[in-house]
């Protein structure tokens, strides 16, 4: 199972030279071990797998008792796992560190002795209780892992072709012709089988779509386990914001209600939980702003937000739960693009997905007004230039599930802020094409932009 961020570690080992140590932050399945390991393997002479999620007590007493004497701590532990280390040229890796936040702490001392190199691997770090007692070492470097993208499902099924071609398309602003509806049905298979590396991997191995739907119940499964051990407190409120996305995401506007959950609901009591469910890497939430200036974060209304699921395979399975469903029919309705339900909820996921793990931070548009047509206008996406100019620094992004639609919004929006809007964007099910100022790419581009 390749995947971009190995070429992220190997950045750094460069660089870095053991000035840091890396801690890979993901949600849990996301493949954060199996990544770890394969560089250990691939990039070091030897290296050592620390897993406090299976740490017997003799582990934990090398922890405790020696890390104040680094010479000692590393002969013991080079003795318990029966592996010899080597000065720059091993790895040690701390899997599941929150379950031992002291582990997490000794990394400025590890760091600072220089022998060795290490990774960290994390679910729900940035949660109080797994870091109230420790001091966060700044010798941590973070970076994100996000479930598999459409590159990587492309090289999970041995294709290493499509991608490079859509990207020199997308340069060229140039349609992909006959390859385009071949190049949308892989997409489609993406979609609705997502990027969680064990889906992906039950798809490419056996094309069994009951293989893969179990895959991703297991996965979901684990994630309300998480919530009962982790969100304690208030697991009823992020467990209740879970369960209502799929009905939030299939409404028009697709913004949260809390009075769907309960009509006395305010942000205030359950803003903890929204903040759960994203530092678990569970959903993506997006802002709404009130104006598409330069720093968007300045202009967010926190009030008004979209719930989205991280992973879009994910919540297929989380919306279709009902155990009468036969999942292989439903899954080849979905494929065939022949299932009667609102399909835009499943294709702005996923460009939201899309979009986070690209880096982009995730804003929305909205006015309504009863009495004046002109201001009624929602926008799915803001999108902010890497390179800022003195004006036109925000695209407009409308997300399309049909083959029929109107533009009106983004007319009307890129009318009001003709000052900061750069291109308005539609992303859709067919090819590459520009009409009048606006720029249409197929959804499987929204990486690229």
């Amino acid at each position: 199972m390749r995947r971009k961020i190995y070429d992220e570690l190997l950045q750094w080992k460069q660089k870095k030279r053991g000035k840091t140590a890396i801690m890979i932050d993901g949600a849990r399945r996301i493949g954060k071990s199996y990544i770890a390991e394969e560089f250990a393997k691939n990039e070091y002479k030897s290296y050592i797998l620390v897993d406090f999620n299976h740490a017997d007590k003799r582990l934990i007493e090398i922890f405790d008792e020696y890390l104040h004497n680094l010479d000692m701590f590393f002969m013991q532990l080079s003795t318990y796992f029966g592996t010899r280390l080597y000065e720059r040229d091993s790895l040690i890796i701390f899997d599941e560190v929150q379950l031992y936040p002291k582990a997490r702490a000794a990394i400025k001392y590890l760091v600072a002795d220089g022998r060795f190199d290490y990774i960290e691997t994390g679910s729900l770090v940035s949660i109080d209780r797994n870091v109230k007692d420790i001091v966060i070492p700044s010798e941590e470097h973070r970076i994100p892992m996000y479930p598999m993208d459409f590159e990587e499902f492309l090289w999970a099924l041995g294709d290493e072709t499509t991608m490079p071609f859509i990207r020199y398309c997308f340069e060229h602003r140039q349609p992909l012709g006959p390859v385009h509806r071949k190049t949308m049905d892989l997409f489609r298979q993406y979609m609705i089988v997502g990027g969680m590396p064990q889906a992906v991997l039950a798809f490419a191995e056996t094309k069994n779509f009951d293989e893969v739907d179990s895959v991703k119940r297991d996965i979901l499964a684990l994630y309300r386990a998480d919530i009962e051990k982790y969100a304690a407190g208030y697991e009823t409120k992020v467990k209740s914001i879970f369960d209502w996305i799929p009905a939030e995401l299939q409404r028009h506007e697709k913004r949260f209600r809390l009075s769907d959950i309960s009509g006395t609901a305010r942000y205030r009591s359950y803003e903890s939980s929204f903040f759960w469910l994203s530092d678990a890497k569970i959903v993506n939430i997006c802002y709404g702003v009130t104006e598409p200036t330069v720093g968007l974060k300045m202009r967010t209304d926190i009030v008004s937000l979209k719930c989205y699921m991280t992973d879009t395979g994910l919540l297929i399975s989380h919306t279709f739960d009902e155990k009468t469903i036969a999942v292989e029919k439903l899954y080849s309705k979905l494929l065939l693009d022949k299932l009667e339900i609102n399909k835009g909820m499943l294709v702005e996921n996923i460009v939201a997905q899309m979009l986070s793990a690209a880096g982009h931070k995730l804003y929305f548009y909205s006015s309504y007004s009863k009495s004046d047509a002109a201001e009624r206008m929602e926008i799915d996406f803001l999108v902010q230039k890497p390179a800022l100019t003195n004006r036109h620094n925000i695209s407009p992004v409308e997300v399309k599930s049909s083959t029929r639609y109107t533009t009106t919004s983004l007319e009307k929006f890129s009318a009001k802020y003709a000052e900061q809007v750069a291109s308005p964007i539609v992303l859709h099910t067919s090819d590459v094409t520009e009409k009048n100022g606006i720029l249409y790419l197929p959804l499987y581009m929204t990486p690229l932009l």
